[in-house]
């Protein structure tokens, strides 16, 4: 098949897709065999649809293609034959044992006589390697991880997991743009192309079956509109003009019927007469008029031109569009998400002083967000920086334009809560709806400059809700209050142009939408009762009861294809739900929300895939499509019962307020690289004052043509020359060049690496040490996770333990380096000592690890290991003696009593210390282990080994997922055995590679290489490095004895300590750090462990308050990672 006939068949199955037809979808993918569909797969697998399955599968690959066809086709055909087996259906089992499963004996006689031996047993798991076979749904999942492993490796599946990038309806725009030119080809081109069928070119010839037809007002309204001669009627968004207003959509029709009988001239938009008239319009396209649904007509646009000769390029932008396009939904085969995707890490609080109750993201500039409180306090912060630019509390502006009764209500009591803060839909607005009567709209103008635009006594009583549309193309305000009434205002001049007043409670809730053009607004009163409108006076369309008669609100998905409501009633009863819109009824219920005494939960919606909630004192997810919670979150605590939330607009940040009125950002990994980039550069008000004013691309997200706010707006706005702007690309500007506003100015902020040579530069400690090891070097450091103590590990197998004392000096106790700790032993003056092999000790590898609560120290000094309790220092036990020595231990995060042993032969043993038993051995290693490090965010343990190699491993099944050698940087020589580290940012993606030539961040579990930093030769061999505690900078060590601080997500040397800052000079030593350990809690707070013994604290000055500044950032694009192979710039280059 040709390269275009394969394409064709993409453009089939988006367009089946889009079409709702998922069976053909299906069957097509597997008839061509061009895209394997793996969420398809994965439901089908879900649900034991084994047939279906292998049905799928063959139209991919065969049982003996491969020998991952043939073990992806064995593991499928083995869960079904221990299904049969776990439900005592024996007759099944048999026939699944001769029809499916013999296949497999000629390939595995032995494999194939011990499935068939399962049938004799009364229960299948006592067969040792079946011991862990759970129940059905987990022993699906498992093999469900295994099966996406094997199709990924498969060759067969290469080039076919993944669906072309597409606009959406690409098909349906090929034909309209074909119809296009062949209407630019008629001879005598007529006004009104009655285009009945797609079988036979389109000529405007009168005996044509596809050609023109005289309007007719009595069967074909659609034409009624037309005057005069024009080309096809501009349909979607394909043309250069923007289409009239279109018929009203089947799903909003069938909520809202005429509640009006006189006024049926026919669809809402085609006749002037009947814009304010609605039937409930059929299913089907009327008999009558075939072409009702295919063309509409706008006399204000018709298309003027003269005839050429030939075909002239205005055939290919003739305003035409036939067949009608869809909303821009999802389409087929579009990158799916997974919970990964969700922003679950907790990346800091903020400190709003007061409650808060309401937020939103700026739509444009993603790392501002916007706060209003109980108190009435306005807030924007920056994230970046972790700054409030600008605040203002609670203000009337002018007294003696508003009713008496807000004047005495003002004058009883000068406060007001905030109900909502919204941004416009460009940015340059947001506008403030309070519990009394007001709403007041602002403009921005970027950093704190935000300014009086309009201020509206909008409602008698509290201001329940506010939001921004676009009806008739000009930007409107919505809101909504306690005196039951909805009102729409202009956004220019603050006049009313709307009151809608059906509901019989007070209004909670409004949500603006648009489909097709038409324009209507959703709304929900404390009654329960839902309400939608057009903007026509012309009173409600529809009337619904919310789930529980509850107090709700309404909101899209961000594609604008499916709509939610979320609420809560008086009786404390809470549902979150999707609506089928053509039936106006529920479609589906979420499972999951608790019941509760005061307040309402709190909902939104993001990436058109995932639900959150506040509630219980969670953040909850829910994937749309299923009824079951997804994943909680719990944001490190603190949460009140029903936390306000809102996420970013493109959904890799998740505001959630606090219970001591603060708000907690959280952040997937994209959104962590965005605030990690903001973070390492000097925040410039200008920046964000570009990033704020980018007008808005020609289609906005409310449908409008190039909408304004009006002079008034727009004058006080500078206009940005952004080639983001220019394309109408007006998503985050994080990776765009700021304007510059001085650039002088910017050229003298010349950027320094700083330099610390001498002790009156920082701060540093030698720690006291009289023991009679205290010249033994030291092997391994750590602070206690309660960041009061260090301990560390010498070369003669003792641990030497220095504590922090809590006095006038030190008020918090914690590790410092402006007092001296005591070097703690206990009243027995026993010391905590390793057994040691017949070895020589300093030749062998240490090792040890500390238990979350510090209360134990697991440790090895070439011999047994030792478990020792750290108040008494007493040998709780001891096992594994070697050969193979431990030379790498790590704690299990999820249960302490399980830990991962690195030896010295390669292998990593899985370790139960409470039932003393080797769970499992993994083997992938060539040499000695020298670094583990856990994710509980990926469920995977990666291991570096001696060979330079790092290796990922399932905690699940702890089957090997991939491994991948280190990338010397070219003219360096790694050593044939060289210590490699590991440590996962706090992030639990990013993975920290410490090698004696570079440093490296790889991202998890894929092991793509991000960044590599390649020090200078004349620092000696790298040691040792770790992450700070906030994991925003990396201590690195070197043989020369200098420390090195990088900042971690650009991986550039910002700060340089030289060894002379915190040793004693001796010519005739050569002292230098082994290893660097970082505090938990001080992010510039690290210590190293020397040769000569001694363990030496560093911080940076108290008037510095940090190891110098980051450099400044190329282009302003945030960190230039390093492709994988690429080295990086050397600090020489960078001073």
């Amino acid at each position: 098949m040709s390269s275009l006939s394969r394409e064709l068949v993409f453009l089939i199955l988006q367009f089946l897709d889009e079409e709702k037809f998922k069976e053909t979808v299906h069957r097509l993918e597997q008839g061509s065999g061009f895209f394997f569909n793996v969420r398809y797969f994965e439901e089908m697998v879900t649900n034991g649809e084994w047939d279906e399955v292998e049905k799928y599968l063959s139209g991919f690959t065969k049982v003996d293609d491969n020998r991952y066809s043939m073990k992806i086709f064995f593991e499928i055909r083995k869960q079904k034959y221990l299904e049969a087996l776990d439900k005592k259906d024996r007759a099944k089992a048999v026939e699944i044992l001769v029809k499916d499963l013999k296949v497999f004996s000629a390939f595995n006689e032995d494999l194939f006589k011990e499935i068939t031996q399962l049938l004799v047993l009364e229960n299948f798991r006592d067969n040792e390697q079946l011991s862990k076979y759970g129940d059905t749904k987990s022993a699906r999942s498992i093999m469900l991880g295994e099966l996406k492993k094997l199709i990924e490796a498969n060759p067969l599946f290469r080039d076919k997991l993944n669906f072309p990038t597409l606009k959406n309806s690409r098909l349906r725009t090929l034909i309209n743009q074909s119809l296009n030119w062949q209407h630019q080809l008629c001879k005598n081109p007529k006004p009104n192309p009655d285009i009945k069928t797609l079988f036979v070119d389109h000529s405007c010839g009168q005996s044509q079956p596809n050609g023109a037809r005289a309007p007719s007002p009595v069967n074909n309204p659609l034409m009624g509109a037309l005057q005069k001669p024009a080309g096809f009627p501009p349909m979607g968004a394909h043309g250069p003009f923007q289409p009239a207003p279109a018929a009203l959509p089947t799903s909003l029709a069938g909520w809202m019927a005429n509640p009006h009988p006189s006024a049926s001239a026919g669809p809402l938009g085609f006749n002037p007469q009947s814009n304010s008239a609605m039937l409930k319009r059929p299913r089907t396209p009327p008999t009558n008029n075939p072409a009702a649904d295919y063309q509409t007509a706008d006399s204000d646009h018709v298309l003027k031109r003269t005839r050429t000769f030939g075909i002239s390029d205005e055939a290919n932008h003739l305003p035409v569009n036939i067949l009608p396009v869809g909303y821009s939904g999802q389409s087929h085969g579009q990158s799916s998400y997974s919970s990964d995707d969700l922003p679950k890490t907790n990346v800091m609080t903020l400190s709003q002083g007061s409650v808060v109750k309401s937020m939103d993201f700026h739509p444009v500039q993603q790392i501002l967000l916007l706060v209003g409180t109980s108190t009435g306090e306005i807030s924007i912060w920056e994230l970046g920086s972790r700054e409030k630019l600008a605040h203002k509390n609670f203000k009337v502006w002018d007294h003696s334009v508003f009713s008496m009764p807000l004047q005495a209500a003002l004058t009883s009591d000068y406060t007001a809560q905030i109900n909502r803060v919204t941004w416009s839909p460009d940015g340059t607005l947001f506008g403030v709806a309070y519990s009394k009567y007001i709403v007041q709209i602002y403009s921005y103008h970027g950093g704190d400059d935000f300014r009086n635009h309009l201020e509206i006594e909008a409602h008698a009583g509290s201001v329940n809700d506010l939001a921004f549309s676009y009806p008739n193309k000009q930007l409107s305000i919505v809101t909504c209050g306690e005196d039951r009434l909805i009102k729409v205002w202009d956004a220019v001049t603050g006049a009313k142009q709307h009151t809608f007043d059906d509901h019989g409670a007070p209004v909670y809730s409004i949500c603006p939408h648009f489909k097709e053009n038409i324009q209507f607004i959703f709304s929900t009163a404390t009654d329960g009762k839902i309400k939608a409108w057009l903007y026509d006076n012309m009173g409600s369309r529809i009337e619904y009861d919310a789930p529980g008669h509850s107090s709700t609100r309404m909101a899209y998905s961000a594609d604008g294809t499916r709509l939610f409501s979320c609420g809560t009633n008086k009786e404390g009863e809470s549902y979150i739900v999707e609506w089928n819109e053509s039936e106006g009824v529920v479609k589906r219920t979420y499972n999951g929300l608790g019941k509760r005494s005061v307040g309402i939960v709190q909902f939104d919606t993001t990436k058109n895939r995932f639900l959150a909630a506040g509630d219980e004192c969670l953040v909850k997810f829910w994937d749309m499509d299923s009824s079951n919670l997804l994943t909680t979150v719990d944001a490190d605590g603190g949460l009140p019962a029903s936390p306000c939330i809102r996420f970013s607009k493109d959904g890799i940040l998740l505001a959630v307020s606090t219970n001591d009125n603060g708000i907690k950002i959280l952040a997937n990994p994209d959104g962590i690289r965005v605030l990690r980039a903001m973070e390492n550069r000097s925040f410039d008000p200008s920046r964000v004052t570009s990033a704020s004013i980018v007008k808005t691309s020609p289609m906005t997200p409310f449908g409008a043509s190039n909408p304004s706010a009006g002079p008034n707006i727009m004058d006080r706005v500078t206009p940005m020359s952004s080639m983001a702007a220019m394309n109408g690309d007006n998503r985050s500007l994080v990776d765009v060049k700021p304007r510059i506003r001085d650039e002088s100015m910017e050229k003298s902020r010349i950027w320094k690496l700083t330099e610390i040579t001498e002790p009156s530069q920082c701060r540093s400690l030698r720690l006291p040490d009289t023991t009679t090891s205290s010249a033994m070097r030291i092997s391994r450091l750590i602070y206690t996770n309660s960041g009061l103590a260090i301990l560390a590990l010498a070369a003669n197998a003792v641990h030497k333990l220095w504590k922090w004392q809590r006095n006038d000096r030190n008020s918090t106790g914690k590790a410092t380096a402006n007092v001296a700790p005591q070097l703690w032993q206990p009243t027995s003056g026993i010391l905590m000592t390793n057994v040691i092999s017949d070895t020589n000790p300093e030749e062998a590898v240490s090792c040890f690890a500390l238990s979350k609560n510090d209360s134990y120290v697991m440790s090895a000094s070439g011999g047994k290991i030792s478990l020792f309790n750290m108040m008494t220092f007493k040998t709780m036990t001891t096992f594994m003696p070697p050969p193979p020595a431990a030379t790498f231990l790590a704690f299990h995060p999820q249960d302490n009593n399980i830990i991962a042993i690195g030896m010295d032969d390669s292998s990593i043993q899985i370790y139960n210390v409470r039932i003393d038993e080797v769970k499992t051995k993994l083997k992938g290693h060539n040499k000695r282990i020298t670094g583990l490090a856990f994710s509980n965010a990926l469920n995977i343990l990666v291991s570096s080994g001696a060979d330079s190699q790092l290796c990922v491993w399932s905690m699940e099944a702890w089957e090997k997922q991939t491994s991948k050698n280190l990338q010397i940087p070219p003219g360096r020589v790694a050593a044939p055995v060289v210590d490699t580290r590991v440590q996962f940012h706090n992030d639990q993606t990013q993975l920290l590679v410490v090698h004696e030539t570079q440093i490296a961040i790889y991202e998890a579990p894929k092991l793509e290489c991000l960044k590599q930093w390649v020090p200078p030769e004349t620092n000696g061999l790298i040691t040792h490095a770790t992450y700070s505690c906030d994991s925003q900078s990396i201590y690195v060590s070197f043989e020369d004895g200098g420390v090195g601080i990088l900042t971690a997500s650009s991986l550039r040397l910002r700060c340089r300590v030289s060894s002379s800052s915190y040793l004693q000079t001796n010519p005739n030593s050569r002292v230098y750090p082994l290893v660097i350990a970082a505090h938990p809690s001080e992010p510039n707070q690290f210590a190293l462990g020397l040769t000569d013994g001694g363990v030496v604290v560093l911080e940076p000055l108290e008037s510095e308050g940090k190891w110098g500044t980051s450099p400044p950032l190329e282009n302003g694009a945030g960190p230039s990672g390093l492709t994988a192979g690429a080295t990086g710039t050397t600090d020489q280059a960078q001073r």
